[in-house]
């Protein structure tokens, strides 16, 4: 059973920040692929950024140069900085990891209101 948790999650203001973390109970975690994933009410899962193994990172058209993704492999740990939140960025957002299987965390709520 492979477990995958999401935290950092919670209500910030237009422009804020926040930066949610990803812990994922795997081992050789260094060799995984890792994913942000996002879900508005009414709306597909979509993704948000991710991270390969080698490091070299994808982005979203809709978060780029405001979210960073990153690893810390010895914490088997991915992370996304958030910065300049709008609303529409409100959703849960959801890690991801590996391909071919892919683990799934549970999901943080993140809410961006005034």
């Amino acid at each position: 059973q492979v477990h995958i948790v999401e935290s950092g999650g919670g209500l910030v203001q237009p422009g804020g920040s926040l930066r949610l973390s990803c812990v994922a109970d795997v081992s050789l975690f260094n060799l995984y692929d890792m994913a942000w994933f996002r879900q508005a009410p009414g709306k597909q899962r979509e993704l948000v950024a991710e991270i390969i193994a080698d490091e070299t990172t994808n982005y979203a058209d809709f978060v780029k140069g405001r979210f960073t993704i990153s690893r810390a492999n010895a914490k088997r740990t991915v992370y996304l900085q958030m910065n300049n939140l709008q609303l529409d960025d409100t959703a849960v957002y959801y890690c991801r990891a590996g391909r071919e299987p892919v683990y799934w965390g549970q999901g943080t709520q993140v809410t961006v209101s005034s």
